[in-house]
């Protein structure tokens, strides 16, 4: 019921008036303010599992006005799962609406912005796209899970200088409490961070590094260092992407390494081959994993991602087929 209440608020939000395009969402009367949304559905397949979830759905607000811009992402997480294993069904239903992002942006000029709220870190580059609609494969690697928060609850000021080349300067500071704190791989009441990045052309490099104090009970230790370093190509035909990076404790190394290359093709427009290698080794969970990673995306129109991919794991068990169907609207 809680759903079809988002889709009721989105309805009402149309402006008959204006022709709606997907993706764009739509202007809330004559206000700086668009509402817009996102969903996806998706499936697994193991040798002992299948499962069917409707992972997102989520209503998004966003706008701007002179200086200031503005986004607020509220989202049911795995909203539905329907597990079947060994011959027996499980479901399960989540109906808590969690605040993703919600955050405050005023911008000075060109080159300096400072931004106030929960905020995607801006770590690396996959971290930047929360999204599944947004990515080009329905998973997420390993690395993006483990190394460092996800999200961040406080201040993120950033500084972007134009030349031959951008420069670009990331800051991040949390010392207070997460909102939606479920809705964030670690549990922590700190975090500091910085990031360094550089384009030119079709190339860009980045350097990522912070410490985050963690309150995650599956987690021993408290006060956790991150290093990670990213790069990309990208042109018309072809994207590479590849991070890595590591995390430590005080006293010795939480995960030694994680990280992954990936490389993309774009036969066309609507049609996106991809392969990526994975490999990790995290101390804490003592699991070290290789994967490659086949991957194909079909996108009849942008806002809407058919994707499919077939895991291969260097422990064998763990090889899945996966499938998602994704749309910003």
């Amino acid at each position: 019921m809680r759903y079809i209440s988002l889709v009721f608020i989105f309805l009402l939000s149309l402006d008959a008036n204006e022709e709606y395009q997907l993706g764009k969402g739509v202007q809330v009367g004559s206000l700086p303010f668009y509402v817009g949304g996102y969903f996806s559905l998706d499936y697994k397949h193991t040798d002992d599992i299948d499962r069917y979830r409707v992972d997102d759905v989520a209503i998004l607000g966003y706008g701007d006005y002179d200086r200031f811009s503005y986004l607020v992402e509220l989202e049911f997480k795995e909203a539905y799962v329907e597990t079947h294993q060994n011959g027996v069904k499980n479901t399960t239903h989540n109906d808590k609406l969690y605040t993703e992002r919600l955050y405050l942006d005023y911008n000075f000029n060109e080159n300096y912005m400072l931004r106030a709220g929960k905020y995607n870190s801006p770590i690396g580059f996959w971290n930047l796209l929360p999204i599944n609609v947004l990515r080009e494969t329905t998973s997420n690697p390993v690395s993006t899970n483990i190394l460092f928060p996800k999200f961040t609850t406080g201040l993120n000021s950033s500084y972007i200088s134009y030349g031959e080349g951008e420069l670009k300067v990331d800051v991040m500071l949390q010392h207070n409490n997460d909102i939606s704190y479920e809705y964030n791989n670690y549990k922590m009441n700190e975090h500091y961070g910085f990031g360094v990045s550089y384009e030119k052309n079709d190339y860009t490099v980045k350097l990522n590094g912070g410490y985050f104090h963690n309150l995650s009970e599956s987690v021993v230790e408290d006060n956790l260092y991150y290093m990670l370093l990213s790069g990309k190509y990208e042109s018309d035909k072809y994207q590479i992407l590849a991070e890595i990076g590591s995390q430590k404790s005080k006293s010795d190394f939480t995960t030694e390494y994680a990280g992954y290359i990936q490389g993309l093709y774009r036969f066309s427009e609507q049609h996106l081959g991809i392969i990526r290698v994975e490999s990790y080794d995290d101390r804490v969970t003592a699991i070290d994993d290789d994967m490659l990673i086949f991957g194909y995306t079909y996108r009849p129109l942008y806002p809407i991602a058919i994707k499919s991919e077939y895991q291969f794991h260097s422990q064998s068990e763990q090889n899945q087929f996966l499938f998602s169907f994704s749309v910003l609207f």
